[in-house]
């Protein structure tokens, strides 16, 4: 890529050009709508990257030490006596989403506007998962929307992806309460219903946003800051999976964008790894969200 092609690249996706250090103290930070911001003091200027191209499944690079697998397999639904358990792990995708829409195997059902399905290209080849719907998905009834929405497709759109590329979907299928945490039982009950989503998809790559959404695909209780940064293996190494901030985090804590971009950067890589193209080589606890 051309120096003048790389400038242009890196001002549309809201990443400023790296100057020497004397003349950070004279910049201006970027709002936090942007993509991804100017990098923090001490820290190199993201690199760019092109654009992903679909190609055979790569080899999964495993953390030495990776969580546990999910257990395959459907989970049982809480239902009335004598009602029959549909069983997910044989549907499609329409009466997965017809099921999901009158599924009231929590009491979350009788809180929410609409259940969250999931949305995106159900041919995709990079899957995004989030924790619950907030309150702007409950009245949308589809995952990511408002400033965090905004947010993501701006990253998605960084490493040359449009949000209708890939397929986005969340731990809960309907919304907490006050957006608290998913409880541990409510994650249960949804869990069929998104495994079989990803069965049905059969990503090439995961991205979890969050620390909530990464435990509970992962099946760990380790923090944010130990799990991103190295690809990890969903279900004993068939998905490569990487961990990243959640986007609302990110409108928080604008300084973690830079981290976020690296993040990207190497799902961007995972995902074109193989077609040919040159790919450059290459714990601290954190609790955030």
């Amino acid at each position: 890529m051309d120096e003048r092609r790389r400038l242009d690249y890196l001002g549309a996706m809201g990443v400023d050009v790296w100057v020497p250090r004397h003349a950070k103290a004279n910049a201006v930070e970027r709002p936090e709508e942007t993509a991804f911001g100017a990098p923090a003091p001490g820290q190199a200027a993201p690199s760019t990257v092109s654009p992903p191209v679909r190609a055979a499944a790569p080899e999964v690079v495993l953390n030495p030490v990776a969580p546990q697998p999910v257990e395959s397999g459907p989970v049982e639904l809480d239902l009335p006596d004598g009602a029959s358990s549909p069983d997910p792990a044989r549907m499609d995708w329409d009466a997965l989403e017809t099921a999901v829409s009158g599924c009231r195997a929590c009491g979350l059902c009788e809180t929410r506007a609409n259940t969250v399905f999931g949305v995106g290209n159900r041919n995709a080849d990079l899957l995004i998962i989030g924790e619950a719907p907030g309150a702007d998905e409950d009245r949308a009834g589809e995952p990511f929307v408002g400033r965090a929405g905004r947010l993501l497709n701006r990253m998605l759109a960084a490493i040359g992806l449009a949000r209708e590329e890939v397929y986005i979907a969340n731990v809960l299928k309907c919304r907490p309460p006050g957006n608290r945490d998913p409880r541990p039982e409510e994650a249960k009950q949804c869990e069929a219903y998104l495994m079989r989503q990803i069965e049905l998809l059969g990503p090439r790559a995961i991205l979890c946003v969050g620390r909530v959404a990464a435990q509970h695909i992962l099946q760990t209780d380790a923090p944010l800051g130990s799990l991103r940064g190295r690809w990890l293996a969903f279900r004993a190494g068939a998905i490569p999976l990487r961990v990243t901030y959640h986007p609302a985090y990110l409108l928080r804590s604008p300084a973690q964008k830079v981290k976020a971009w690296e993040d990207l950067v190497e799902v961007a890589r995972r995902l074109r790894e193989g077609c040919g193209e040159a790919i450059d080589q290459g714990n601290d606890k954190d609790q955030s969200d």
